[in-house]
């Protein structure tokens, strides 16, 4: 599933062509995805002007004067410009004919993405009003994440993957994040400290950073708004390596199953 890094990265690239360009079509031609898309969608779009792309979490949050509308990427879908003579293929679920004739085209192949209207308050929208802090701005410290955990079982990994506790740290990123600060991902949430939390804050940031930097991980479906890959993936020092050494001490790399997601971890490096 795209995750923090591929959703900005998707919204950077598609800001350019979208902000202050007017809609002229909304063609919706699957309207079951993840939840059906409202049968009044085009209503709300046509001649109106684009005036915002933002994200919340792993949310675009598509504006104009009228309201907002939600876009999740599902596992697999990803949205990219075209132009009109680009050959429409057999998942491409909908499009939005822009004033200059192009295309914002959305492609799904799992249908398991979303495409909702949020109105003139899309915070307070059900999927938006109770996720936690962005993992890239102030609010998200060592200190809240340590007040939060006290007392908490679950797994730390499981933990800092909650999108109630902070949004858009999935698996991926919440592997590599923990290996380089040490912790292993199976330690119970409220057994951490808040040094440790520091340490976790940190590369979580940092990693965030560098996946943004280098587009996103593409591992499997994943394709930015130009329809080119992430390449976060050959930065990768945990994730997926499963009996290769660690870079640190040699050992070989393991793997659990934590809440039904695979994890990778180094025995030495990670307690």
């Amino acid at each position: 599933m795209p995750e923090l890094p591929e959703v900005e990265t998707t919204r950077a690239g598609l800001s350019e062509h979208l902000l202050g360009r007017r809609i002229k079509l909304l063609k919706v031609r699957q309207r079951s995805l993840r939840w059906p898309i409202p049968e009044e969608m085009p209503q709300y779009f046509e001649g109106e002007e684009i005036s915002e792309l933002s994200r919340r979490g792993k949310y675009l949050l598509l504006s104009t004067q009228r309201g907002t509308a939600l876009i999740h990427l599902g596992m697999s879908g990803s949205l990219r410009i075209c132009q009109k003579q680009d050959e429409l293929k057999k998942h491409d679920h909908w499009d939005m004919l822009l004033d200059n004739d192009t295309y914002l085209r959305y492609c799904d192949p799992r249908r398991f993405g979303a495409f909702l209207w949020a109105g003139m308050e899309p915070q307070s929208h059900k999927l938006l009003s109770r996720l936690g802090p962005e993992p890239l701005e102030n609010e998200f410290t060592a200190s809240y994440l340590y007040k939060g955990s006290r007392g908490r079982t679950q797994a730390v990994k499981n933990f800092l993957m909650d999108s109630n506790n902070v949004v858009g740290v999935g698996n991926i990123y919440a592997s590599e994040s923990l290996y380089r600060a040490g912790i292993h991902p199976n330690r119970a949430a409220g057994k951490v400290s808040l040094a440790r939390y520091q340490r976790l804050v940190t590369q979580v940031k940092e990693v965030l950073a560098e996946a943004i930097e280098s587009g996103g991980s593409t591992l499997r479906d994943y394709v930015n708004g130009s329809g080119s890959p992430g390449y976060f993936q050959q930065k990768l020092q945990i994730y997926g390596r499963t009996g290769e050494e660690c870079l640190s001490c040699s050992s070989a790399i393991k793997q659990l199953k934590i809440g039904q997601r695979s994890s990778f971890y180094c025995p030495l490096c990670q307690r």
